[in-house]
């Protein structure tokens, strides 16, 4: 049979949506008179069974790059057994909605039917609940499947630049300013020629090894489109600031007035350096 694996997170959402929507809709049926509810209910529990049988399916067939993640397997194999269960259960409430069906003129033994498959449909949605939120925590805190599904040189790459730009923010709020300019000056070799990742280095050159002549060498290499505001003003105000730190603040409000001149009619310009210019020395 074909690798579905690529397709596990468009599937999984049919399964969920499906799911909570069948199961709410059959227990509705059972207190509220309205005829189109039952068969509604129907189609969406069947279409929920065959949907999970296909997460399942893909589930398994995708795992593996996420279980290869160091300290990512467990978390993995739980959210497969929650998956293989909610998908058990939903098969087993398919065959109930089958059987009321084929019961629909005996009307105690139909409606006992549907009473069971509602019962059993709550069991299957806290499981289907429970392997969504695993399903969840493999993707956000392990990064499964983040990058490495297909396996594309450049999709591993965003997945190393995002942790290492991550990974640099969260090393500055804990205070290790040395591993958090370690992280980025790696950040920065990873994307040499993007400007805002070059703009992170110059000021973690300034912020977090305090070495303001380094970055204002970084920023001497940096080419700054001369139309774009939004650039000019961000390399200008790290500019001023080393500036500062190197102990020439006159040099830091020549900048300010130089970006003021550049662009007299940017509101955001001038309310930027207005609010750099008030806190120079």
């Amino acid at each position: 049979m074909p690798d579905i694996g690529s397709f596990h997170p468009q599937i999984v959402h049919f399964i969920v949506v499906l799911g909570f929507v069948g199961v709410g809709l059959r227990i509705l049926s059972l207190l509220v008179k309205i005829e189109w509810i039952r068969p509604a209910a129907t189609v969406a529990l069947l279409a929920a069974a065959l949907s999970g049988a296909l997460a399942a399916r893909s589930g398994d067939d995708a795992h593996r790059a996420a279980e290869r993640i160091p300290g990512a397997r467990e978390a993995v194999q739980k959210h497969e057994k929650l998956g293989e269960r909610a998908r058990n259960i939903f098969l087993l409430v398919a065959g109930l909605e089958l059987l009321a069906l084929a019961l629909r003129k005996q009307e105690k033994a139909h409606r006992a039917v549907l009473l069971g498959s509602a019962v059993t449909g709550v069991v299957a949605a806290f499981f289907l609940f429970e392997a969504a939120e695993h399903g969840g925590e493999v993707v956000y805190n392990y990064a499964g499947g983040v990058g490495t599904r297909s396996g594309h040189p450049e999709h591993v790459k965003n997945l190393l630049v995002a942790g290492l730009y991550y990974g640099a923010r969260a090393e500055r709020e804990s205070g290790d300013t040395a591993d958090a300019a370690r992280l980025t000056e790696e950040l920065g070799r990873q994307m040499p020629d993007d400007f805002g990742v070059q703009l992170l280095a110059a000021r973690s050159q300034l912020v977090d090894l305090r070495d303001p002549a380094a970055a204002m060498a970084s920023l001497d290499r940096l080419e700054v489109p001369p139309s774009n505001a939004r650039m000019a003003l961000q390399a200008g105000i790290l500019r001023s600031d080393a500036y500062v730190a190197l102990g020439y603040p006159d040099s830091a409000r020549a900048v300010l007035d130089h970006l003021t001149a550049q662009f007299p009619e940017n509101p955001m310009v001038l309310r930027v350096v207005g609010e750099a210019n008030a806190k120079l020395p």
